[in-house]
């Protein structure tokens, strides 16, 4: 029964942390200090993975209208005017297309390198530091674009070359963990000009394929071989982060409606700091 505890206690962290530009990475690993799942090794590495499809699920509830690209009674841009093809929405395959482009970048990366960069960088140290340096970049961002017009200011208005640029931050993510991999799609949208609205959108979608395939490829490499405990604690993990999506994605798309993300800039150096002072004192 613990086990299923510390199974909601993540998933809340996981559904919180996920969405806002904070970093799940930088809270999980400082979770783990203190609260250990009895769980291998390798099913941990797999359950940190994993247990974001359950955030997946959210993503995919709440923005089914704008994501799905069949259908035909709300088909304002048919590929054409009759036949299958009349059931196909253009404008969202024109946006899974740029959703693609953008992931690209992260996924021939991740990939061929990952287990190459985990361990390299997945440590307390480069953590905070990835929470300090971009919590500033979320702040000097912020102060520039103060009082000036966003560039894009709708979905259909980001470019392929727009979807590229925004790919390569991700990329940063998926090298750097702290980073944050919305964080870092966010601040890169800011930088190039895109409403905090459309990156935030934007960065909830590019989520689908890199957490799926993330999680896909975890799976597969640690086998379906669970024990009756370790599925229990999976599916409470997702569903608990599942339910807190929903909650957390809701209040962020009020938020940034009237305020900028430079709360969370601050939050992300204050926490940076706490990790690099922990970890500095414990090693």
């Amino acid at each position: 029964m613990i086990e299923f505890l510390k199974a909601v206690l993540f998933g809340i962290v996981e559904g919180i942390t996920e969405w806002l530009p904070i970093s799940s990475t930088g809270h999980m690993i400082l979770l783990d200090e203190f609260v250990k799942l009895d769980v291998s090794a390798e099913f941990w590495e797999m359950f940190l993975v994993v247990i974001q499809l359950g955030a997946i699920l959210a993503v995919v509830v709440l923005f089914w209208n704008q994501i799905w690209p069949f259908g035909k009674s709300s088909n304002i841009h048919p590929v054409k005017q009759s036949g299958l093809l009349s059931y196909c929405k253009k404008d969202i395959w024109m946006l899974w297309f740029k959703i693609i482009a953008a992931c690209l970048p992260a996924a021939v990366v991740g990939i061929l390198f990952d287990e190459f960069f985990e361990r390299l960088f997945y440590n307390g140290v480069c953590v905070a530091v990835a929470l300090i340096v971009f919590g500033i970049g979320f702040i000097l961002i912020e102060n520039r674009n103060k009082g000036a017009n966003a560039r894009i200011n709708s979905l259909s208005e980001i470019t392929f070359q727009t979807a590229l640029m925004i790919g390569m931050f991700q990329l940063v993510a998926a090298i750097f963990p702290g980073t944050s991999r919305s964080g870092a799609t966010i601040l890169g949208a800011l930088l190039i000009g895109v409403s905090r609205t459309v990156a935030a959108e934007f960065t909830f979608f590019l989520a689908i394929p890199v957490m799926l395939g993330a999680s896909l490829l975890k799976i597969v490499k640690f086998g379906f071989s669970f024990s009756g405990n370790e599925l229990v604690i999976l599916v409470i993990g997702m569903a608990t982060a599942f339910i807190v999506s929903i909650i957390v994605i809701r209040f962020l798309m009020g938020y940034i409606k009237k305020h900028d993300f430079k709360i969370f800039g601050w939050y992300r150096i204050i926490l940076g700091t706490i990790v690099l002072l922990y970890f500095g004192i414990a090693g």
